[in-house]
């Protein structure tokens, strides 16, 4: 039988959060599914030059953060030049649930909204579903 977290141990992932407990929380989960490349970075600015930086195949955002929040960072990253890097999957996982921001967020073509807390199944479910989508797994 084949592993089943073996799928996501070569892919990069970043994590944009700036409350660094939720960070070691998401990232905690994300090691549970299989991944062992976890990027951080603790606001949509720092975020985007990860991406640039690391290439990740996926990326899990919090929405409020300064001095660049997530739709910010999505916003920057979805104008990007590059094709591969401004197609980057971005998951939103946020607190935050009113319908504003969620509009905002498919608007810039936000790949996945999951309000925290996220169960591990839940979480999984997502990122399993992007991926795919994607191409990726």
């Amino acid at each position: 039988m084949i592993d089943d977290s073996a799928r996501y141990r070569d892919l990069r992932i970043l994590v944009v959060e700036d409350e660094s407990f939720a960070r070691r929380i998401i990232t905690g989960l994300l090691r549970q599914i299989g991944f062992t490349l976890i990027e951080e970075a603790i606001d949509g600015e720092k975020g985007f030059r990860e991406v640039i930086r690391t290439r990740p195949q996926l990326v899990l955002c919090d929405v409020h953060m300064e001095p660049v929040d997530g739709l910010g960072f999505l916003s920057q990253l979805r104008e990007f030049a590059g094709v591969e890097i401004a197609a980057t999957p971005v998951i939103f996982l946020t607190a935050d649930k009113q319908q504003e921001t969620v509009i905002s967020a498919k608007q810039l073509k936000v790949d996945g909204y999951l309000v925290k807390p996220v169960s591990l199944a839940a979480l999984k479910q997502r990122l399993d579903a992007v991926l795919k989508f994607h191409n990726l797994i």
